[in-house]
């Protein structure tokens, strides 16, 4: 077992009596048996592949300029135990893909390499096995959010790439590879939003993880620390996220907002989805696994800002933005504490106290500065793409995803990965939907410019290697 798994899994502390000696035998065997069972449902390739001495890649070579589709490149090769090497099947395209090279972000060094996931084989499998209830084996099919984007070893848009044994993702026999090839990073983005920046746990579904916990249980130097604050004091204890709590979802018809919708209706939050209901109010309502609570159009964000506030009493206080600096800052002023100039009274939790003689009523709303000073919960806004810089309301704290803890903290990659795989085998997950193919590397261009034109909408286009 790696040494730092032992951190955040869950271990019984109910005493039991003295096994028989029959006992260990039988439990070792019953363990072999679940697991071979559940390797079952999970896909795997017998074809036996020659890995040659060199392989195509896509390469960037200057900002504002297309693709390349350069042959003869080296193949990537493993540096440490935990990486793998990976056959790519087919790989997501994502509009950081061409945002990235026309806006000129993100992109470390040229020639550069992108392509953020993709689905694969496992060629040569990890020597140091990250989990001991999971092993990684030649041939299995695994799908790998490649959200490292500087090792471009990782990246997706060649023909054989590196991956981490955590950030290795087994693909349920049910899940086609094309829809594997659109999900990671949604996946990734969507539990890192929702369980470090809003602090909701996930341990009552499917044994998942207390993220939170996690984070704050490993030493503050091994996080990265330009995300360490994000991790450490985003967000405080009591100020958590729990079921009956209302999200609320600007952009509500990405990839990222269809895997976070499934998520917290699992979680038990009430979802509030803003997105242009001329082009995907009916699909999303109408679609059982992501519908919303409430679909608010956002065509009018005045407008929106007042359906929110209104169909939560003003207290709503978790909000995802999936679009953008200036959806964001209409999205902080729905959660902001203050309804009309008077902040919203933080009514006790225990119906108890309404009883009691001598317990303390809520300050009427006649004097809203004494109002101001109450013990108003803080609203928490998570920007996927950006948040506002200025404007802020009081009372609203802004958040970014911490996407690097799934590549460079082992503890959280390997929890993401395994609870990803339960939800996918038992169908609690369904992946976005893929609205189209292009055929290879050498497709991905004419892919790309289709997202350029605002082609896409409602899934994802895959490029197809096989």
């Amino acid at each position: 077992m790696a040494p730092w798994l032992s951190k955040w899994r869950r271990r019984s502390t109910l005493s039991t009596p003295s096994p028989s000696i029959e006992e260990p035998v039988q439990k070792a065997q019953h363990k072999e048996d679940k697991q071979h069972d559940e390797e079952k449902s999970f896909q795997r390739s017998e074809e036996r592949i020659e890995v040659p001495s060199t392989q195509s890649t896509l390469l960037l070579h200057a900002i504002r300029t297309p693709y390349v589709h350069t042959s003869s490149q080296p193949i990537p090769t493993v540096q440490h135990p935990h990486e793998l090497l990976i056959k790519v099947l087919a790989a997501g395209l994502n509009p950081i893909d061409w945002k990235a090279p026309d806006y000129n972000f993100g992109i470390p060094v040229l020639p550069y390499m992108s392509g953020r996931e993709l689905v694969g084989t496992v060629i040569t499998p990890p020597t140091s096995q990250s989990s001991p209830s999971r092993t990684l084996r030649a041939g299995d099919v695994v799908l790998i959010p490649s959200t490292d984007y500087r090792d471009l070893r990782k990246a997706a848009f060649q023909e054989y790439a590196i991956t981490s044994s955590f950030n290795a993702i087994r693909l349920p026999a049910q899940i086609s590879i094309n829809e594997g090839a659109i999900l990671g990073v949604a996946f990734a983005s969507a539990v890192l939003a929702l369980g470090i920046c809003m602090g909701l746990s996930f341990d009552s579904i499917l044994d998942g993880p207390d993220l939170l916990s996690i984070v704050r249980s490993i030493e503050p130097e091994r996080l990265p620390s330009d995300i360490r604050s994000e991790c450490l004091e985003g967000i405080s204890l009591d100020a958590r996220a729990h079921a009956g709590d209302w999200l609320v979802i600007w952009g509500g018809s990405s990839t990222v907002a269809h895997t976070m919708k499934q998520l917290a209706r699992l979680a038990g939050l009430r979802i509030i989805s803003v997105v242009d209901s001329s082009k995907h109010g009916l699909r999303i309502s109408q679609h059982g696994a992501i519908r919303p609570d409430l679909v608010v159009d956002s065509h009018d964000p005045e407008r929106a800002v007042s359906v929110i506030q209104a169909a939560t009493g003003g207290k709503v206080r978790f909000g995802f933005d999936t679009l953008g600096k200036e959806s964001a800052a209409h999205l902080a002023r729905a959660l902001a504490p203050a309804l009309n100039g008077v902040a919203a009274v933080q009514l006790p939790k225990d119906v108890g106290e309404y009883e009691a003689v001598k317990s303390k009523l809520p300050t009427p709303p006649s004097t809203p500065r004494e109002l101001a000073k109450s013990a108003t919960q803080q609203a928490h806004l998570v920007g996927l793409t950006g948040v506002p810089k200025s404007d802020v309301p009081e009372g609203v704290a802004l958040h970014n995803v911490p996407i690097k803890l799934f590549h460079e903290v082992p503890e959280v990659g390997e929890a993401l990965s395994m609870w990803c795989e339960k939800l996918l085998a038992k169908g609690l997950v369904i992946p976005p939907d893929v609205v189209g193919t292009v055929d290879g590397l050498g497709g991905i261009n004419e892919g790309l410019d289709r997202l350029r034109r605002r082609e896409i909408s409602g899934g994802r286009l895959v490029a197809v290697l096989r």
